[in-house]
Order: structure tokens, then C-alpha cells, then sequence
């Protein structure tokens, strides 16, 4: 029994610490992730160290209980006489588990150094290649024309302060709650936002508001600004800031326990529920290299419900399924072995690289991340563009030769020196058939306050202003373009109709609206100076107003109520 005890204990001592590095690493139980092998290698040092402390242990207790005291008759005085002697035990053989533990861990380090030979690049220059397939596309087809209307000026950045700003008017929920920095891009009903949600300012204030759950998330919208603290009926209670099991992390590693996880990101679904994305990998390469997506956890950041999906069936309003670092990283191994390996490091024949940074686009319901390709001996100028689908991985080229997105933000920036504005990195954008840069222009506070249009193919010929019209309107008069910026007399239509829909828009101080009316895909702008009517206006509503022909939108310059 006493045997039985003391193997029970070191049992439950080892499997307690074993259990505290599996809860704090939370390794995919899976021997494709390098992290379990890591795991598996601590588990076997604990398990011989506490085999080794309980078996010194009872070393030293059988050498204290050897002595004894012992009663013998001294044979000449015939007195009784008490002596401590030392019975010798047996010793434990401590060498045989130290022995096969060490051998296991051996057999653990060479199998990940074997692995991680079969995975390099000098071996598999052709498979780090092809982990992306890239079609050459054409830039008018592929990407619309956007209306001003639905061009994105908040950058991650502007979000995180327009986010705080929001936060900070909520006084009941300030000194409970921050902000996480994700803002993940999404689009949402056509419009491209940044979401993120709240998180527990601290260990106490997570104590206090566990129970309820993250009440609400920010949304802002990209166009127009405009940020929404969305409340929720009931709050989230599986996030990143959660503690213990509610944690995301640790929850979707206990559900699926052999699942090699990417990055989560927090995106909302198209009635505005929040839910978790947990993209997982597969990978292509020998053992444990070439990363690749081949499916995702969603959970529902309220009710902890979650499903696994392939790729090819994740639900369509999913956006950002491949990480943009991922898809960066494959860009460059495509574009560095175009011709073997050793190409890359001495002929570098036809060999290119991305530029120093991405930014995203929004095309029909999807979310696509931009940037520039450019060869690895020219810093100054693109060889094209590409562009990929972060839900579905098409990937498609453009040779246009340009700036690159470093050298058009120094081109709008000195067409603004004199006022020390920063740039914001470029987003593309389809100008009458043409890739033109977009560039949002800060001042010391991180504020927009100019926008600018930068040509690709010639970033000497910028426009900028005050509202993204403006902009655009210098812009094509420095490519003079059609007489409607040039100085031309503009052609003028009277319409009457009934009000479809009706948007509203702060750029720079100013408010503009914009509408169409029912049968006409014609989009209006109207300055808030043409009718003090204008914000009265909803939905139904019959009007007749003169405006002026324009590329996208169509300028209102007088209007009236029916």
C-alpha cells in the first residue's frame, strides 16, 4: 500500500505539471506542430525529474531509519548496554528511467531535426513557388470604378483613434473596458468597416463583468468615418482578453484538441452577430513547413457555438480567411524562385519581391489585398501589382510599371510640404480605366485633413484636396482628361423622381449627400449649400433637381421637394 501511495503521488504531481504547461502553451496535440514536440520533450524532463526528487527522497529516508538502537550485556561487567548501529539497505537503481527518458528525448530532437531538413527551401524551391498560383488579370475588367462615394479613407490607425474617441463618450463603459487593436478590414452590406471588439480593462474588471460579457464591439465605417459602439442583447463571452477556459485560444484548443490554428480574427456575420475566425493549417511542404489554409473554426463570440469548415465552404461573408503575413510571405517565395533556388541567390534572373507594405481593397463582397511587385534590384519602381482574394486565394497580376506605394506618398506629401502632412499608405484604385494611388493625408494629431490621387505609371502627376472631389477633379485635369475638368462648359439634365436611397457623408467639415433615385443605377451628389431640404430627405420622397454630368456621380446644383 505504501508503495502504491507514494507511485500514485508522483502520478498525480507529474500530470498536474504536465497539465500546466499543456494549459499555458496550448500545443495542437498533433505531431505536425512543432510546439507539441516542444511539449512532449518538457513532459518527459518533468516526469523524470519528479521521479528522480521522489526516489532521492526516499533514498535519504531509508538511510535516517538504517540506524537503530540495539541492546547488548557487556560480557565483563554483565551491565546492559544500548548501541546505535546502521542496518544497510538496499539501494534504489535510479539509472534504468533516466536512461530510457533521455533516449525518448533524443529520439524527439532527431525527428525535428530530420523534419526540418525535408522542409527547406534549397530542397523545395519549386513546391515554395507554387504555394500560390497567380493568373494575370486586366485592371479596368477586374477592378470597377468606384464611386467617390464608396472610396475608404480610414486606415487602421484613424480607426484606433476614431474607436478611442467613441469609447471615451461612453462614461459607464470607459473605466470598465479598452479597446482591442484589431480592427479587422471587412466588408459589411457593400461597405467596406473596421471591427474590434472591447476588451476587460483588467483582472478586476473582468472579476466584476465576467458574468454579462463583453457588452458591445466598435464599427467604423471606412467612407464616411461614422463609428457605432454596437450594443449587443446579450455579450460576448469568448474573447481574447477572457481568462481560463472562455479564453479563445484555449477554447477552440480543448474543442479541437489536434487542430494547427492561424491567427483569430474577430469579424460579424451579415446581421451584425460577432463571431471568432480560426483559420487552420495544413501543411505542404515535408513535415511541418509550407503553411497553408485548409479550413476554419467559426465561433460565436456570444453563445461559444462552432463549426469547422473547408475553405471552399466557408460562408460567403467571411473576408479575411488567409492572414495577410501568410499571403506575403508565399508572394515573396513565388516571386524568389521563379527559377530554382540557387537563381535566387546568384543569377537572380526574373526574380522579384513585394514592396515594404499592403493595404486592402474592397470588390463586390469580398476584401483583397493589394501590393506592389517590384525586382529585387530596383527599389524605386513596381514591375505591377497584385491582388488577392483573402477569402478564396485567387490571386491575380498586373504589369503596369510605376512608382512604387513609398515613392507616390513622397510625391503627395511635397505637393503639400509647406504643411507637413503624413501619408497614409496607398490604397489602388481604378481612375478612368487607369491604377491610380489613394492617399489620405494626416496632420500631427493623426486627423484627415487632404486627400491625394498619385498616377502609378507617372507619380509625378498628383491631385490633391480637401474633399476626395476635389482630388479627383485635379487629378484628372493634370492627365486632362475630358473636358469636365479642364474648364469646359459641363452638360446639365433636369431629373425628377422618387428618392430610392439616400446616404450622408462628412469629409473634411463638409456634409454631402448622396442618392439615387428609383429606376436609375445613377448615383446624385448634392453639396448640403444646394437645400437646407437635404437632411430632411428620406427614402420615398419625390424630388426634382438640375445636376451636372460627371464620371461617377452626377453634381446636384439645384434641387427641390415635391
Amino acid at each position: 500500500m505504501k508503495r502504491f501511495v507514494s507511485v500514485l503521488i508522483k502520478f498525480v504531481i507529474a500530470a498536474a505539471l504536465i497539465f500546466l504547461v499543456f494549459y499555458t502553451m496550448l500545443p495542437a496535440v498533433n505531431l505536425h506542430d512543432r510546439n507539441f514536440i516542444i511539449f512532449l520533450i518538457i513532459s518527459i524532463l518533468i516526469i523524470l525529474t519528479v521521479s528522480f526528487l521522489s526516489s532521492v527522497k526516499e533514498l535519504l529516508e531509508q538511510v535516517g531509519s538504517g540506524y537503530r538502537m540495539e541492546k547488548t550485556v557487556d560480557p565483563v561487567t554483565g551491565r546492559v548496554v544500548f548501541q546505535r548501529k546502521y542496518t544497510e539497505k538496499k539501494s534504489l537503481n535510479l539509472g534504468r528511467p533516466l536512461k530510457y527518458g533521455f533516449i525518448l528525448v533524443g529520439i524527439l530532437v532527431v525527428f525535428t531535426l530530420v523534419a526540418s531538413v525535408l522542409g527547406l527551401k534549397i530542397f523545395n524551391a519549386s513546391r515554395y513557388r507554387d504555394l500560390i498560383t497567380i493568373t494575370d488579370g486586366d485592371f479596368s475588367a477586374d477592378v470597377a470604378e468606384l464611386n467617390m462615394s464608396q472610396i475608404p479613407v480610414v486606415d487602421k490607425d484613424t480607426a484606433s483613434r476614431l474607436g478611442s474617441k467613441k469609447l471615451g463618450e461612453m462614461t459607464d463603459l470607459v473605466s470598465q473596458f479598452e479597446i482591442q487593436e484589431n480592427y479587422t478590414q471587412i466588408n459589411y452590406k457593400g461597405t467596406p468597416y473596421r471591427v474590434t471588439p472591447l476588451a476587460y480593462a483588467d483582472p478586476v474588471k473582468w472579476l466584476f463583468n465576467q458574468r454579462k460579457g463583453l457588452a458591445a464591439y466598435i464599427a467604423v465605417d471606412m467612407v464616411n468615418q461614422n463609428t457605432d459602439l454596437v450594443w449587443l442583447d446579450s455579450g460576448m463571452k469568448y474573447s481574447t482578453s477572457e481568462y481560463f477556459f472562455r479564453n479563445i485560444y484555449r477554447y477552440i484548443r480543448f474543442r479541437y484538441p489536434t487542430r494547427i490554428f492561424e491567427t483569430v480574427s474577430f469579424e460579424i456575420d451579415d446581421e451584425g452577430t460577432p463571431y471568432w475566425v480560426a483559420p487552420t493549417i495544413n501543411y505542404r511542404i515535408g513535415w511541418w513547413n509550407g503553411p497553408d489554409i485548409g479550413g476554419a473554426v467559426l465561433v460565436n463570440a456570444i453563445t461559444g457555438e462552432s463549426a469547422w469548415y473547408a475553405k471552399e465552404n466557408v460562408p460567403q461573408w467571411i473576408d479575411q480567411l488567409y492572414d495577410s503575413n501568410l499571403i506575403m510571405e508565399q508572394l515573396d517565395d513565388n516571386g524568389r524562385f521563379q527559377n530554382g533556388y540557387f537563381n535566387s541567390i546568384f543569377g537572380q534572373r526574373g526574380v522579384r519581391r513585394t514592396t515594404y507594405g499592403y493595404n486592402y481593397l474592397a470588390i463586390d463582397d469580398d476584401v483583397w489585398l493589394y501590393t506592389g511587385m517590384s525586382s529585387v534590384t530596383s527599389d524605386e519602381s513596381n514591375i505591377g501589382f497584385v491582388l488577392v482574394n483573402l477569402r478564396t486565394k485567387e490571386t491575380k497580376f498586373y504589369a503596369v510599371p510605376g512608382a512604387t506605394e513609398l515613392s507616390a506618398m513622397d510625391s503627395a506629401r511635397g505637393q503639400v510640404q509647406h504643411l507637413n502632412y503624413s501619408a497614409t499608405f496607398p490604397l489602388l484604385l481604378n481612375i478612368s480605366d487607369r491604377p491610380a494611388y489613394f492617399i489620405s493625408l494626416k496632420d500631427a494629431a493623426g486627423l484627415v485633413k487632404m486627400y491625394a490621387f498619385v498616377d502609378v505609371a507617372q507619380y509625378q502627376i498628383v491631385g490633391t484636396g480637401q474633399t476626395i472631389d476635389e482630388a479627383r477633379k485635379n487629378y484628372r485635369q493634370a492627365l486632362n482628361l475630358e473636358g469636365e475638368e479642364t474648364g469646359e462648359p459641363k452638360e446639365t439634365k433636369e431629373v425628377s423622381g422618387i428618392i430610392r436611397e439616400i446616404e450622408s457623408a462628412v469629409v473634411s467639415g463638409n456634409t454631402c449627400y448622396y442618392f439615387t433615385v428609383e429606376g436609375s443605377d445613377d448615383v446624385y451628389t448634392a453639396s448640403i449649400s444646394v437645400s437646407e431640404k437635404l437632411p430632411f430627405l428620406k427614402a420615398g420622397d419625390s424630388v426634382s433637381f438640375t445636376c451636372t454630368e460627371g464620371i461617377q456621380t452626377q453634381e446636384v446644383t439645384e434641387l427641390e421637394k415635391r
